[in-house]
C-alpha cells in the first residue's frame, strides 16, 4: 500500500465522508490557489473542531506528512496549495461576535473580512485590514498573512490590530492570551519553547544592527519572513508568539480564533482624481497629501490609466492624458459631515500647492465616487483579460520609503524594459509607499522560466540593495519570496527566523518550503502550466473571488475549480496520464455539469467577468445526442401538452398526499432515487396548478404574462391563494387595467432549454415567445410583466438567439418583472394603511444581474418598518428545475441562510422568484412568498 492510500485510510477512520475528499477529482480541484503554482495535495480535509485539528496533528506526525491550512484560498505567492494533507477551513468555522459595542470583534478563520465588516456596520465599525480581496479573503488568511489594504496602512494591520488569539501548536497544545493562567502554563508545560522564544529576543535585542534593521523596514509595510518586530514589541514569550503567528502563513501553529480592536468605519468621504506630469512629480506630493490628512492615495502610471480608458464609466479626459502622466485617487474620510468639509478645506491649502496638470473635483456623490474606486480596480482585471492565452498573470507587490517612492517606480520600468515585460502595469498603495505591478509570464519552456528566475533577482536586488525596501508589502513571502528572505533579512535575521521554526515546529509538518526554504531554486519549481483550453478558461486567473457567489462551492465544486479541472484535464491529456485523465472526466460530469446552478453570479464578482455558468451550458450542449436534441426540440414543440401532463401529476400527487399524509410523495419520490438518482424530487413546498382565467379589457395597461411556473405551482403554501389573484388584486387597487392573454397555455421563456443547453429547442422556442410577446402587447405598445425574476431577466438577455425579424420586434418590446411592477407603476398609485413590523427578504440571482436590488430595498422600506435582507442570503441552488434532481445542491446553497433567517424569529419571508421561495422555505422551514403579496397585504 503507498503512502498516500495509508494516509488516507487513517483519515477515513477519523473523519466522515462528507468531510474528506480523497479522489482525483478532488485533489486536482484543490491543486491551485491565486498563485502560479500548483500541487497535488494527498487528502482534503474539513474539520469542525480544535480536538479534529489536534488529531490532524498527530496523524501529520505518525505518517510524517504535511499540513497546510486554507481558508480562501486567495493568497498568491504559493502559500495555500500542498503536497500533503490540505485543510480547509473555509465551511465550518465562521464565528462572528462583536464585543465592548463593537470596539472588538471576535473570528474565526471560515468567515470573508466583507463579511465581519457587514456584521460591524451596526457599531458604525470595521476591521483594521481592508484588502482588495476582502470579499473573498477570509479571516484566517487575512491573520496568517498580516494583511494590510488600501487605506489601513502599517498602523491597522492585523498585526497591530489583533488583541487576543487562540492557536494550537504542533504539538496538540492549546493556548489563548485572552485567558491569564494561559501564561503561567504556557511557561510551565512548554519550558523549551518557553526559553526557546527568550533566547531569541534577547539575541534580537543584544544586536544593534538587527534591531536598527527591523524598527527601519517596518515603518513601511513587510510581510517578508516572520514577523520578528514581535521580539522587540512584546515581554512575555507567549504574547511574542502570538504576533509570530500574525503573517506566518501557517507555518508555525493553527490560529483558531481571534480577538481585534476595530476601528471607526468613517461614513462620510469625498474622492477626486489628480494627475501629474510624471511618476516622480506624483510621488513626490504624497508626502503632502499625507500631511492633509487623506485616508487613501492610490498612485497609477500611464500605462495603467490606459488599461482602464475603455472601461463603462471612464472620463473621456483619460485619453488625452501626456505619456508619462501618473495619476493619484485621493479620498478623504470623516465621521460627520462637518468633519469632512473641515478636512477639505484644510486639504485644499496643500492640493491648491502641488503641480498638478488635471484634477477632477472632489465629490461626495457616492455613485460617482464607486465609478473612480471601480477604475482603480478595474486596472487588474483589464489587463488580465486581454493577456496573450496560456500565460499567467503576476500580481507582485514591493514597498519602498515613500521619498524614493518616484524614483522607484521610474527603476522598475527600466526593469520591465529589460526583460520585455511590454503589457507591465504599475498602480498602488502610495501613501505607504506600497507599489502593486502587474505583469504576464508564461512558463511553457525552460527559456521563459530562466527568464522569470532572472527578473526576480533583479527585483530583489534593485529593491532590497538600493532602495531598503521590502520585496513582499501585503502578499506574503509564500514559496515565490523564500530564497530572498535572507537577502532582505540578513544572516542574523534569517537564522533567527530558522531557529524559529525548529524550535516551534520541528518535525516540519506546517506548511513546509513556505517562508524558510533552503532550495533557492523553489520559486521557479511546481509552476503552474496554463494550456490554451477555451474561451472562459483561457482568461481565468484562479484568483477564487467567484467562490462565494457560487451555490455548489458546499456541494461539489466551486467555479473556480471547474476551470482548474478543465485545466488538468488537458494537462493530462498532453502528458498522457490516461487513468488520472479518464477518472476526473468521469466524475466531472455530476460535479461539475449536472451540480453547476448556472446562474452566473460567479460573473458578478469575478475581476475578469467570466460567467462559469455559460462554460457549463456550452459543456452540456455539446454533450447532448442528436435524439437528445431531438426530443428537447418535440418538448418544445409540443409544450402545451407538456404542461397539461404537468398540471395532471401534479394533481395526481397531491391526491396521494391527501390519502396518505402530507409528506407521503416526498417519501415516495426519495425511495426512487435511491434505485434512480435521475428521478426528480417532490418537495415539500410543492403546490398546486392555478387555473388562469383570461382578462381582456378592450383597453389595457399592462400584459402579465403568468409564467408556467406559476401557472403549474403558483399558490401560496398557506393562504392557497395564487400569484395570479395577488397580482389581479392590486392592479384592481391601483386601477390598473391588466390583461391575461387567453392562450397562455404551452407559452414559456424557454430558460429551461437554454440552461440544459438544448439551444435549438431553446431558439425555437424563444423566438416562438416573442411571436406571442410582439401579438400581446400590441406590437411593443403595452409592457409585459412577468412574474418570476428568473424569467423575466431569461427573456430581457435573449436578442442573441432571435431571427432577424424578431430582434426587430424585441427592440420594442417593454419587458418587466413583478419588481418593477411593483415599486414603478403599483406602489405610487396605492396607499400603505400599516406596515409589517418585521420581514425578511431574499434577493434571487437575476435582481443582481438586472441591478433590481434597489428596487427589492425601496420595496421593503415602503411596506416594513424593520426589514431584513440576510448577509448570507446568495443563490439558492435551484436553477429553475435543478434542485428537484439534486436536492443536496439546494441544501448546501440554503444552509447559511436558513441558519440565518431562523435566528431573526421572524416568520415573513419574501422572495420575486417561486422555486427559489421553494427551496428557502424547505431549507428554513418557513413560508416564502412573492413580495406581491406583501404589498398586497399592506396596502388599499
Amino acid at each position: 500500500m503507498t503512502k498516500e492510500k495509508k494516509i488516507q485510510q487513517a483519515l477515513a477512520a477519523h473523519f466522515p465522508a462528507e468531510r474528506l475528499k480523497t479522489r482525483l477529482i478532488d485533489l486536482h480541484a484543490y491543486a491551485s490557489d491565486a498563485s502560479f503554482y500548483t500541487l497535488v495535495p494527498r487528502a482534503v480535509v474539513f474539520p469542525v473542531n480544535v480536538e479534529e485539528v489536534q488529531l490532524l496533528f498527530k496523524l501529520a506526525k505518525q505518517y510524517q506528512t504535511s499540513l497546510t491550512f486554507r481558508t480562501g484560498g486567495t493568497s498568491l505567492s504559493g502559500q495555500s496549495v500542498t503536497d500533503g494533507i490540505l485543510v480547509d477551513l473555509s465551511r465550518n468555522w465562521p464565528l462572528i461576535k462583536a464585543e465592548m459595542a463593537g470596539a472588538t470583534v471576535r473570528v474565526q478563520p471560515g468567515i470573508t473580512g466583507s463579511r465581519v465588516n457587514f456584521f460591524l456596520k451596526q457599531y458604525k465599525k470595521k476591521i483594521g485590514p481592508d484588502p482588495a480581496s476582502i470579499n473573498a479573503a477570509m479571516m484566517g488568511g487575512i491573520l496568517s498573512n498580516n494583511s494590510s489594504g488600501m487605506c489601513c496602512g502599517v498602523a491597522y494591520n492585523s498585526y497591530h490590530t489583533l488583541k487576543f488569539v487562540k492557536f494550537v501548536l504542533p504539538n496538540g497544545e492549546v493556548f489563548n492570551t485572552e485567558n491569564a493562567a494561559d501564561y503561567k502554563r504556557f511557561e510551565t508545560t512548554q519550558p523549551q519553547l518557553f526559553a526557546g522564544i527568550q533566547q531569541l529576543a534577547q539575541r534580537v535585542k543584544s544586536n544593534p544592527a538587527l534591531t536598527a534593521r527591523i524598527r527601519e523596514k517596518y515603518k513601511i509595510k513587510n510581510t517578508v519572513g516572520y514577523s520578528i518586530n514581535a521580539f522587540l514589541d512584546y515581554e512575555h514569550p507567549l504574547d511574542v508568539l502570538a504576533h509570530l503567528l500574525i503573517g506566518a502563513e501557517g507555518t508555525l501553529a493553527f490560529i483558531a480564533e481571534a480577538v481585534l480592536n476595530t476601528i471607526p468605519d468613517k461614513p462620510y468621504k469625498s474622492t477626486g482624481l489628480l494627475f501629474f506630469a510624471s511618476p516622480a512629480a506624483a510621488c513626490n506630493a504624497i508626502p503632502a497629501l499625507k500631511e492633509s490628512d487623506a485616508e487613501a492615495l492610490e498612485f497609477m502610471d500611464r500605462a495603467a490609466i490606459h488599461s482602464i480608458e475603455d472601461l463603462a464609466g471612464a472620463p473621456a479626459f483619460l485619453k488625452t492624458l501626456p505619456a508619462n502622466t501618473a495619476g493619484i485617487l485621493c479620498e478623504y474620510q470623516a465621521e460627520t459631515a462637518a468633519g469632512l468639509e473641515e478636512k477639505l478645506t484644510r486639504a485644499a491649502q496643500f492640493i491648491d500647492a502641488l503641480p498638478i496638470i488635471y484634477k477632477t473635483t472632489f465629490t461626495t456623490d457616492e455613485a460617482i465616487q464607486a465609478n473612480y474606486w471601480k477604475l482603480r480596480k478595474g486596472m487588474y482585471p483589464s489587463v488580465a483579460a486581454v493577456r496573450q492565452k496560456g500565460t499567467s498573470v503576476m500580481l507582485e507587490d514591493i514597498a519602498v520609503p515613500v521619498d524614493r517612492l518616484g524614483d522607484a517606480i521610474e527603476a522598475l520600468q527600466q526593469l520591465f524594459i529589460k526583460f520585455n515585460y511590454n503589457d507591465a502595469i504599475v498602480f498602488g498603495h502610495a501613501k505607504e509607499g506600497n507599489l502593486h505591478f502587474l505583469l504576464t509570464q508564461s512558463f511553457d519552456t525552460p527559456e521563459e522560466i530562466a527568464v522569470f528566475g532572472a527578473f526576480n533577482d533583479a527585483l530583489a536586488e534593485l529593491i532590497i540593495k538600493r532602495y531598503n525596501g521590502a520585496l513582499k508589502a501585503e502578499h506574503g513571502t509564500g514559496r515565490i519570496i523564500a530564497p530572498y528572505v535572507e537577502t532582505e533579512w540578513g544572516s542574523d535575521g534569517y537564522a533567527i527566523m530558522q531557529e524559529l521554526k525548529a524550535l516551534i515546529d520541528p518535525d516540519n509538518i506546517l506548511n513546509p518550503g513556505v517562508i524558510i526554504n533552503a532550495d533557492k531554486n523553489c520559486h521557479l519549481k511546481n509552476l503552474k502550466p496554463m494550456p490554451v483550453v477555451e474561451e472562459e478558461v483561457d482568461k481565468c486567473v484562479e484568483c477564487g473571488y467567484c467562490e462565494n457567489r457560487c451555490p455548489s462551492r458546499h456541494f461539489t465544486l466551486t467555479p473556480r475549480q471547474r476551470i482548474v479541472l478543465r485545466r488538468s484535464l488537458a494537462r493530462l491529456k498532453k502528458a498522457g496520464d490516461t487513468a488520472t485523465y479518464n477518472s476526473i472526466l468521469k466524475d466531472y460530469a455530476y460535479d461539475g455539469l449536472d451540480t453547476c446552478a448556472v446562474d452566473g453570479m460567479c460573473a458578478t464578482d469575478c475581476p475578469v467577468a467570466i460567467n462559469t455558468g455559460e462554460l457549463v451550458k456550452r459543456l452540456r450542449k455539446e454533450n447532448h445526442s442528436k435524439t437528445g436534441n431531438a426530443i428537447a426540440m418535440q418538448v418544445a414543440k409540443h409544450f402545451g401538452l407538456v404542461e397539461r401532463l404537468i398540471k395532471t401529476g401534479l394533481h395526481s400527487g397531491r391526491l396521494v398526499n391527501r390519502i396518505f399524509g402530507r409528506k407521503a410523495m416526498y417519501r415516495f419520490t426519495t425511495g426512487i432515487r435511491k434505485i434512480a438518482p435521475a428521478f426528480p424530487l417532490w418537495p415539500s413546498q410543492l403546490t398546486a396548478p392555478v387555473t388562469v382565467k383570461p382578462q381582456l379589457p378592450e383597453q389595457a395597461d399592462v400584459v402579465y404574462f403568468v409564467s408556467c411556473i406559476s401557472r403549474t405551482m403558483g399558490r401560496d403554501m398557506e393562504k392557497q391563494e395564487s400569484i395570479v389573484d395577488v397580482c389581479r388584486r392590486l392592479a384592481a387597487k391601483a386601477n390598473i387595467r391588466l390583461l391575461i392573454p387567453s392562450n397562455l397555455t404551452g407559452t414559456c421563456c424557454a430558460q429551461p432549454f437554454a440552461s440544459k443547453g438544448f439551444t435549438p429547442a431553446y431558439r425555437y422556442f424563444v423566438n416562438s415567445t416573442i411571436d406571442v410577446l410582439w401579438e400581446w402587447s400590441k406590437q411593443g405598445a403595452l409592457p409585459i410583466v412577468l412574474d418570476i425574476t428568473s424569467c423575466t431577466h431569461s427573456l430581457q438577455t435573449c436578442r442573441p438567439h432571435l431571427s432577424p425579424e424578431n430582434q426587430l420586434r424585441f427592440d420594442r418590446l417593454k419587458i418587466i418583472d413583478s419588481l418593477q411592477f411593483a415599486t414603478d407603476i403599483l406602489m405610487p398609485r396605492l396607499t400603505i394603511v400599516k406596515k409589517k413590523a418585521k420581514a425578511v427578504f431574499h434577493p434571487v440571482c437575476s435582481l443582481h444581474k438586472m441591478n433590481l436590488n434597489r428596487n427589492l430595498l425601496q420595496l421593503a422600506a415602503h411596506t416594513v418598518e424593520e426589514p431584513v435582507i440576510p448577509s448570507t442570503a446568495g443563490c439558492c441552488g435551484m436553477a429553475g428545475d435543478r434542485g428537484f434532481y439534486y436536492p443536496g445542491l439546494t441544501a448546501a446553497a440554503t444552509r447559511a441562510e436558513a441558519a440565518e433567517v431562523n435566528s431573526t424569529q421572524c416568520n415573513d419571508c419574501y422572495s420575486t422568484a417561486k422555486t427559489c421561495e421553494m427551496a428557502l422555505a424547505e431549507s428554513s422551514g418557513k413560508n416564502y412568498r412573492s413580495v406581491l403579496y406583501l404589498l398586497d397585504e399592506v396596502s388599499q
